[in-house]
């Protein structure tokens, strides 16, 4: 394992300008899928061709005190990526010094095809930042955008949860709406009254092509609302749960094939904190009471939720036995439906006697093929430092090897990029065996700068 070049303290992933421990305490991620409990065999590759990383976006890599909108903030960050079946990839990110989230689009060669990269936020006045990006299954010219701005509207926090369609494929966008409207911190997930991810938000799309967005607020309240007319109009925010006594954060989104809406998320200001978990039934407007996955003693954070072809629901997400900002490591449990989550497992192995810890998983899955993404961090209480990878085998009941991505950050001068939160959505894949990951890199006083890495899997044909 290289050894972290850079010392510096990990620079507020939850509250713009302080100096805060280490994003590993948000969380680890990893792997997924299986009918049975997966099992690790050492050696064991995953067995991907990786291809040479495009370089998105570069930037200047300087980042003054936090002063609101007002602040001196110089750098790329923020990288999302979402994948269509032919290969194409959407790519969106936020220049911090513009103060804008941008999109481009890439062939499966890695061909940029837009002219120049669309500025989808266009409000250069508030700062724009950890977009996702969605492109429509059915509608293959259609691209969504959600994104955290941080407009004061006179709460304690600024925050708000804005939206954009586009319908000729990048194009050009709609003008954003603001989804939120509130006075309480929207996009911002919780720890403590002094620590929180920006980025407390997700997006995913239903069979019928309805539009879910979910985020959480710094006063505790996790919401959802939907588009039933792709993107056009949303209904009014859900309350679904939390309050200021149990704030949520971290929420993670999937729509199964029926229509129904599982929804996971963790809490703040418990340091045995435990991942919650429910199901929306779109026809009646209900949902089920929350319940709890697993209850622990240690400090569970960053679920990440998908729902493959058989109904199956599977989730990751992080687990730190001896609380917040320690050593952690992944567990994975599923749900056939109509039956509670299995037992959780520890399936970190193969990274964690390597690193210090590792955290904030991206998850993605097409058909039977399941990946899982996650930060590398070197030392606890340092930037994440390059990502790993592993996905389910082809026979279905044990997991390949761990390996590093190629070009994610290891053998950079820098670190990782997330500087306002680190809950983002970096991996894409599709049923043809195309493999999207994005990441960002800040250089201290260097350069910044936002990769598109591509891969395939490796069939031997």
């Amino acid at each position: 394992m290289e050894e972290c070049q850079n010392k510096r303290r990990a620079m507020a992933p939850f509250s713009p300008g302080r100096t805060v421990p280490p994003a590993t305490a948000c969380g680890v991620i990893a792997l997924v899928l299986a009918i049975l409990s997966p099992i690790v065999k050492p050696g064991e590759s995953i067995d991907i061709v990786w291809h040479d990383a495009v370089e998105v976006a570069t930037g200047e890599a300087h980042a003054g005190p936090w002063r609101m909108n007002e602040s001196d903030f110089r750098y790329v960050d923020d990288a999302s990526v979402a994948l269509q079946q032919d290969g194409m990839a959407a790519v969106v990110w936020a220049d911090q010094e513009q103060q804008d989230v941008f999109l481009q689009r890439y062939d499966r060669d890695g061909e940029p095809q837009l002219d120049a990269p669309t500025n989808v936020s266009r409000s250069g006045d508030t700062f724009s930042w950890l977009p996702r990006v969605l492109m429509a299954a059915n509608e293959p010219d259609t691209v969504y955008v959600l994104w955290q701005e941080i407009i004061f509207s006179g709460g304690t926090h600024g925050g708000e949860i804005l939206f954009a369609r586009s319908q000729d494929t990048g194009e050009t966008f709609s003008e954003p709406v603001n989804l939120s409207k509130t006075q309480n911190g929207a996009g911002k997930g919780r720890l403590t009254a002094r620590r929180w991810d920006n980025g407390s938000l997700d997006l995913a799309e239903g069979p019928d092509g309805e539009v879910w967005t979910t985020w959480t607020e710094y006063e505790g309240r996790l919401r959802i609302s939907r588009s039933s007319d792709g993107g056009r109009t949303f209904a009014e925010p859900k309350h679904i749960a939390g309050s200021g006594d149990l704030p949520t954060r971290a929420p993670s989104i999937a729509v199964d094939d029926d229509g129904k809406v599982h929804l996971a998320w963790t809490v703040g200001e418990d340091p045995t904190a435990d991942i919650r978990y429910t199901i929306f039934d779109s026809r009646d407007e209900s949902f089920q009471a929350p319940r709890t996955v697993d209850v622990t003693g240690g400090h569970a954070d960053a679920p990440k939720l998908a729902v493959d072809d058989n109904g199956i629901v599977h989730l990751v997400y992080a687990e730190s036995p001896d609380g917040p900002w320690q050593r952690a490591h992944i567990r994975y449990t599923l749900a056939r439906a109509g039956e509670p989550f299995r037992a959780p497992e520890d399936i970190s192995t193969a990274h964690t006697e390597q690193f210090a810890s590792v955290g904030f998983p991206s998850l993605a899955i097409s058909g039977d093929d399941l990946y899982v993404l996650w930060e590398l961090f070197p030392g606890l209480g340092h930037r994440s430092r390059g990502l790993g990878m592993t996905r389910l085998t082809d026979d279905g009941d044990r997991f390949a090897a761990a390996e590093i991505v190629p070009h994610s950050g290891q053998s950079d001068p820098g670190f990782n990029g997330s500087r306002q939160g680190m809950l983002m959505r970096k991996l894409a894949v599709n049923d043809a065996g195309d493999i999207a990951v994005v990441n960002s890199t800040f250089q201290q006083g260097e350069r910044s700068f936002v990769r598109l890495i591509r891969g395939h899997l490796n069939t031997g044909i």
